[in-house]
Protein backbone atom coordinates (compact mmCIF):
# COMPACT_ATOMS: atom_id res chain seq x y z
CA UNK A 1 0.00 0.00 0.00
CA UNK A 2 1.35 3.38 -0.51
CA UNK A 3 2.15 6.04 1.90
CA UNK A 4 -0.56 8.69 0.45
CA UNK A 5 -3.05 5.46 1.15
CA UNK A 6 -2.24 5.10 4.42
CA UNK A 7 -1.95 8.25 5.30
CA UNK A 8 -5.99 8.77 4.15
CA UNK A 9 -6.88 6.36 7.26
CA UNK A 10 -5.26 7.98 9.57
CA UNK A 11 -6.79 11.35 8.75
CA UNK A 12 -9.59 12.77 11.38
CA UNK A 13 -12.58 14.64 10.67
CA UNK A 14 -13.51 15.80 13.82
CA UNK A 15 -15.60 18.77 15.24
CA UNK A 16 -12.70 21.42 13.91
CA UNK A 17 -13.17 19.49 10.04
CA UNK A 18 -16.82 19.71 10.48
CA UNK A 19 -16.74 23.61 11.55
CA UNK A 20 -14.65 24.21 8.70
CA UNK A 21 -16.72 22.35 6.52
CA UNK A 22 -19.56 24.38 7.40
CA UNK A 23 -18.31 27.45 6.85
CA UNK A 24 -16.97 26.49 3.59
CA UNK A 25 -20.50 25.42 2.13
CA UNK A 26 -21.97 28.66 3.35
CA UNK A 27 -19.44 30.25 1.68
CA UNK A 28 -19.23 28.64 -1.51
CA UNK A 29 -23.03 27.42 -1.89
CA UNK A 30 -23.55 31.26 -2.23
CA UNK A 31 -20.90 31.36 -4.76
CA UNK A 32 -23.50 30.05 -7.63
CA UNK A 33 -25.51 32.95 -6.67
CA UNK A 34 -23.08 35.45 -6.74
CA UNK A 35 -22.00 33.63 -10.36
CA UNK A 36 -25.32 34.26 -12.17
CA UNK A 37 -25.59 37.72 -10.60
CA UNK A 38 -21.79 38.24 -12.24
CA UNK A 39 -22.53 36.85 -15.81
CA UNK A 40 -25.78 39.28 -15.64
CA UNK A 41 -23.15 42.10 -16.38
CA UNK A 42 -19.73 40.92 -17.55
CA UNK A 43 -18.43 38.01 -20.16
CA UNK A 44 -18.01 34.72 -18.46
CA UNK A 45 -14.24 35.16 -18.98
CA UNK A 46 -14.06 38.09 -16.37
CA UNK A 47 -15.22 35.42 -13.65
CA UNK A 48 -11.87 33.63 -13.49
CA UNK A 49 -9.28 36.37 -13.46
CA UNK A 50 -11.29 38.52 -10.69
CA UNK A 51 -12.11 35.59 -8.52
CA UNK A 52 -7.83 35.04 -8.84
CA UNK A 53 -7.11 38.49 -8.32
CA UNK A 54 -9.13 39.04 -5.60
CA UNK A 55 -8.19 35.98 -3.65
CA UNK A 56 -4.47 36.72 -4.14
CA UNK A 57 -5.14 40.13 -2.92
CA UNK A 58 -7.14 38.34 0.46
CA UNK A 59 -4.37 35.26 0.84
CA UNK A 60 -1.29 38.21 0.27
CA UNK A 61 -2.41 39.93 3.71
CA UNK A 62 -1.06 37.16 5.41
CA UNK A 63 2.38 37.09 6.47
CA UNK A 64 2.83 33.68 6.41
CA UNK A 65 1.53 33.25 3.06
CA UNK A 66 4.12 35.30 1.47
CA UNK A 67 6.67 32.28 0.93
CA UNK A 68 9.35 32.31 -2.15
CA UNK A 69 8.35 29.40 -4.54
CA UNK A 70 11.11 27.14 -5.31
CA UNK A 71 11.92 26.99 -9.26
CA UNK A 72 11.95 23.21 -8.91
CA UNK A 73 7.46 23.38 -7.90
CA UNK A 74 6.97 25.58 -11.12
CA UNK A 75 5.49 23.10 -13.40
CA UNK A 76 3.38 21.23 -10.51
CA UNK A 77 2.14 25.17 -9.65
CA UNK A 78 1.30 25.72 -12.92
CA UNK A 79 -1.00 22.47 -13.46
CA UNK A 80 -2.12 22.87 -10.39
CA UNK A 81 -3.28 26.49 -10.69
CA UNK A 82 -4.99 25.53 -14.04
CA UNK A 83 -7.02 22.44 -12.90
CA UNK A 84 -8.29 23.84 -9.38
CA UNK A 85 -8.32 27.69 -10.08
CA UNK A 86 -8.47 28.81 -13.82
CA UNK A 87 -10.01 26.27 -15.62
CA UNK A 88 -12.65 25.58 -13.16
CA UNK A 89 -13.50 29.26 -12.58
CA UNK A 90 -13.98 29.83 -16.51
CA UNK A 91 -16.27 26.68 -16.92
CA UNK A 92 -18.58 27.75 -13.80
CA UNK A 93 -19.44 30.37 -15.43
CA UNK A 94 -19.59 29.65 -18.46
CA UNK A 95 -21.80 26.60 -17.62
CA UNK A 96 -23.62 29.01 -15.79
CA UNK A 97 -25.20 30.48 -18.86
CA UNK A 98 -27.71 27.41 -20.00
CA UNK A 99 -27.72 26.06 -15.88
CA UNK A 100 -29.22 27.42 -13.12
CA UNK A 101 -27.30 28.07 -9.92
CA UNK A 102 -29.49 25.36 -8.38
CA UNK A 103 -29.03 22.52 -10.20
CA UNK A 104 -24.74 24.14 -10.66
CA UNK A 105 -24.78 23.35 -6.68
CA UNK A 106 -26.71 20.00 -7.07
CA UNK A 107 -24.28 19.03 -9.08
CA UNK A 108 -21.28 20.45 -7.21
CA UNK A 109 -22.62 18.38 -4.31
CA UNK A 110 -20.58 15.31 -6.02
CA UNK A 111 -17.38 16.76 -5.66
CA UNK A 112 -16.50 14.01 -3.09
CA UNK A 113 -17.23 11.04 -5.25
CA UNK A 114 -15.48 12.10 -7.98
CA UNK A 115 -12.46 12.96 -5.48
CA UNK A 116 -13.25 9.39 -4.30
CA UNK A 117 -12.45 7.57 -7.78
CA UNK A 118 -9.51 10.08 -8.76
CA UNK A 119 -7.53 9.62 -5.58
CA UNK A 120 -7.63 5.92 -5.88
CA UNK A 121 -6.18 6.10 -9.13
CA UNK A 122 -3.46 8.64 -7.96
CA UNK A 123 -3.01 6.08 -4.70
CA UNK A 124 -3.12 2.89 -7.24
CA UNK A 125 -5.34 1.19 -4.43
CA UNK A 126 -8.51 -0.62 -4.71
CA UNK A 127 -11.81 1.31 -2.98
CA UNK A 128 -13.18 -0.33 0.11
CA UNK A 129 -16.80 -2.14 -0.69
CA UNK A 130 -17.94 0.44 1.59
CA UNK A 131 -16.24 3.31 -1.03
CA UNK A 132 -17.42 1.66 -4.02
CA UNK A 133 -20.85 1.93 -2.63
CA UNK A 134 -20.90 5.77 -2.05
CA UNK A 135 -19.46 6.33 -5.82
CA UNK A 136 -22.25 4.15 -7.00
CA UNK A 137 -25.17 6.02 -4.73
CA UNK A 138 -23.33 9.08 -5.56
CA UNK A 139 -23.21 9.10 -9.70
CA UNK A 140 -26.93 7.50 -9.06
CA UNK A 141 -27.59 10.72 -7.56
CA UNK A 142 -25.46 12.70 -10.06
CA UNK A 143 -27.65 10.98 -12.88
CA UNK A 144 -31.35 11.98 -11.44
CA UNK A 145 -30.16 15.42 -11.02
CA UNK A 146 -29.25 15.99 -14.54
CA UNK A 147 -32.07 13.24 -16.17
CA UNK A 148 -34.64 15.22 -14.43
CA UNK A 149 -33.12 18.52 -15.34
CA UNK A 150 -32.84 18.41 -18.99
CA UNK A 151 -36.38 18.53 -19.41
CA UNK A 152 -37.97 21.51 -20.58
CA UNK A 153 -37.47 24.25 -18.22
CA UNK A 154 -35.99 22.21 -16.09
CA UNK A 155 -32.80 24.24 -15.51
CA UNK A 156 -29.71 22.74 -17.27
CA UNK A 157 -28.81 21.77 -20.94
CA UNK A 158 -26.41 18.72 -21.51
CA UNK A 159 -23.74 21.03 -22.72
CA UNK A 160 -23.96 23.21 -19.06
CA UNK A 161 -24.09 19.85 -16.96
CA UNK A 162 -20.60 18.59 -19.19
CA UNK A 163 -18.74 21.49 -18.55
CA UNK A 164 -19.71 21.02 -14.74
CA UNK A 165 -18.52 17.34 -14.74
CA UNK A 166 -15.43 18.09 -16.54
CA UNK A 167 -15.13 20.58 -13.62
CA UNK A 168 -15.42 18.43 -10.72
CA UNK A 169 -12.44 15.96 -12.15
CA UNK A 170 -9.97 18.97 -12.11
CA UNK A 171 -10.99 19.92 -8.85
CA UNK A 172 -10.44 16.62 -8.13
CA UNK A 173 -7.09 16.06 -9.49
CA UNK A 174 -5.52 19.07 -7.97
CA UNK A 175 -6.95 18.36 -4.45
CA UNK A 176 -4.62 15.33 -4.58
CA UNK A 177 -1.50 17.37 -7.05
CA UNK A 178 -2.05 20.31 -4.42
CA UNK A 179 -0.66 17.97 -1.77
CA UNK A 180 3.24 18.44 -2.08
CA UNK A 181 2.81 22.14 -2.67
CA UNK A 182 0.63 21.95 0.80
CA UNK A 183 3.40 20.14 2.90
CA UNK A 184 6.11 22.74 1.37
CA UNK A 185 4.31 26.21 1.96
CA UNK A 186 1.79 25.34 4.09
CA UNK A 187 -1.91 25.94 3.31
CA UNK A 188 -2.15 30.07 3.33
CA UNK A 189 1.30 30.00 0.70
CA UNK A 190 0.30 26.78 -1.60
CA UNK A 191 -3.09 29.05 -2.11
CA UNK A 192 -1.68 32.34 -2.50
CA UNK A 193 0.88 30.78 -5.67
CA UNK A 194 -2.03 28.70 -6.84
CA UNK A 195 -4.60 32.38 -7.10
CA UNK A 196 -1.69 33.95 -8.90
CA UNK A 197 -0.86 30.89 -11.32
CA UNK A 198 -4.93 31.13 -11.39
CA UNK A 199 -4.45 34.96 -12.53
CA UNK A 200 -1.92 34.28 -14.81
CA UNK A 201 -3.57 31.28 -16.92
CA UNK A 202 -7.01 33.95 -16.93
CA UNK A 203 -5.43 37.01 -17.89
CA UNK A 204 -5.87 36.62 -21.76
CA UNK A 205 -9.27 36.26 -21.87
CA UNK A 206 -9.89 38.11 -18.77
CA UNK A 207 -8.87 41.23 -20.00
CA UNK A 208 -10.52 40.56 -23.63
CA UNK A 209 -13.86 39.79 -21.84
CA UNK A 210 -13.50 42.80 -19.61
CA UNK A 211 -12.91 45.31 -22.34
CA UNK A 212 -16.78 43.92 -23.49
CA UNK A 213 -18.28 44.25 -20.50
CA UNK A 214 -20.34 46.56 -18.81
CA UNK A 215 -18.89 46.29 -14.92
CA UNK A 216 -21.65 47.85 -12.68
CA UNK A 217 -21.26 48.05 -9.01
CA UNK A 218 -23.56 45.09 -8.62
CA UNK A 219 -20.99 42.75 -10.66
CA UNK A 220 -17.73 44.77 -8.78
CA UNK A 221 -19.64 43.36 -5.59
CA UNK A 222 -20.21 40.12 -6.78
CA UNK A 223 -16.94 39.16 -8.44
CA UNK A 224 -15.02 41.04 -4.79
CA UNK A 225 -17.56 38.73 -2.71
CA UNK A 226 -16.35 35.49 -5.36
CA UNK A 227 -12.32 36.32 -4.97
CA UNK A 228 -11.79 37.74 -1.93
CA UNK A 229 -14.28 35.46 0.36
CA UNK A 230 -15.33 32.71 -1.92
CA UNK A 231 -11.50 32.46 -3.46
CA UNK A 232 -8.68 34.04 -1.26
CA UNK A 233 -10.63 33.24 2.90
CA UNK A 234 -12.37 30.26 1.85
CA UNK A 235 -9.15 28.40 -0.52
CA UNK A 236 -7.16 29.23 3.00
CA UNK A 237 -9.29 27.31 5.20
CA UNK A 238 -9.88 24.72 2.32
CA UNK A 239 -6.03 24.60 2.73
CA UNK A 240 -6.40 23.45 6.20
CA UNK A 241 -9.28 21.12 5.56
CA UNK A 242 -7.00 19.17 3.48
CA UNK A 243 -4.41 18.71 5.62
CA UNK A 244 -6.02 17.49 8.61
CA UNK A 245 -8.24 15.48 6.42
CA UNK A 246 -7.18 14.73 3.08
CA UNK A 247 -8.31 15.10 0.18
CA UNK A 248 -11.25 12.77 -0.31
CA UNK A 249 -12.33 13.58 3.42
CA UNK A 250 -11.98 17.10 3.08
CA UNK A 251 -13.84 17.42 0.58
CA UNK A 252 -16.78 16.77 2.20
CA UNK A 253 -18.26 20.51 2.47
CA UNK A 254 -20.29 19.61 -0.59
CA UNK A 255 -22.51 18.12 2.14
CA UNK A 256 -24.04 21.01 2.88
CA UNK A 257 -22.85 23.40 -0.47
CA UNK A 258 -26.28 21.86 -2.60
CA UNK A 259 -28.59 23.07 -0.54
CA UNK A 260 -27.41 26.61 0.33
CA UNK A 261 -27.02 26.94 -3.63
CA UNK A 262 -30.97 25.79 -3.61
CA UNK A 263 -32.08 28.27 -1.07
CA UNK A 264 -30.58 31.09 -2.62
CA UNK A 265 -31.35 29.95 -6.44
CA UNK A 266 -35.02 29.53 -5.53
CA UNK A 267 -35.62 32.13 -3.04
CA UNK A 268 -33.25 35.02 -5.07
CA UNK A 269 -33.60 34.11 -8.62
CA UNK A 270 -36.41 32.27 -8.08
CA UNK A 271 -35.32 29.55 -10.19
CA UNK A 272 -37.70 26.21 -10.53
CA UNK A 273 -37.07 23.21 -9.83
CA UNK A 274 -37.76 19.63 -10.75
CA UNK A 275 -38.80 17.57 -8.15
CA UNK A 276 -36.73 14.58 -9.22
CA UNK A 277 -33.79 16.75 -8.92
CA UNK A 278 -34.32 17.21 -5.52
CA UNK A 279 -34.60 13.36 -5.03
CA UNK A 280 -31.29 13.11 -6.53
CA UNK A 281 -29.62 15.93 -4.56
CA UNK A 282 -30.92 13.63 -1.78
CA UNK A 283 -29.09 10.85 -3.19
CA UNK A 284 -25.74 12.67 -3.91
CA UNK A 285 -25.66 13.50 -0.39
CA UNK A 286 -26.11 9.95 0.44
CA UNK A 287 -23.46 9.48 -1.80
CA UNK A 288 -21.03 12.06 0.15
CA UNK A 289 -21.84 11.25 3.64
CA UNK A 290 -20.68 7.45 2.76
CA UNK A 291 -17.83 9.26 1.13
CA UNK A 292 -16.86 10.84 4.27
CA UNK A 293 -16.43 7.53 6.11
CA UNK A 294 -12.53 6.26 6.56
CA UNK A 295 -11.51 3.67 4.50
CA UNK A 296 -10.96 0.27 6.77
CA UNK A 297 -7.38 -0.19 7.62
CA UNK A 298 -5.52 -3.27 5.00
CA UNK A 299 -3.07 -5.31 6.73
CA UNK A 300 0.12 -5.67 3.85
Amino acid sequence: MSTAAIDEHHHSFGPAEWGLSAALALIWGSSFLWIAIAIDHVEATVVPLARCAFGAAALAMFPSARRRLHRRDARLLAITSLLWMAGPFLLYPIAEQTVSSSITGMVNGGLPVVTAVVTALFTRTTPSRLRMLAVVVGAAGIAIISLASLEDDAGADLGGLLLLALALVGYAVSANLARPLQASYGPLGSMLWVSIGGMLWSTPLGVVGLARSDVSWEAFGSLFVLGFVGTGLAFALYGLLLVTAGPVRGVIRPLFTPIVGVVLGVTVRDEVLHPLALVGMVVVLAGAVLTSRPEPARVG
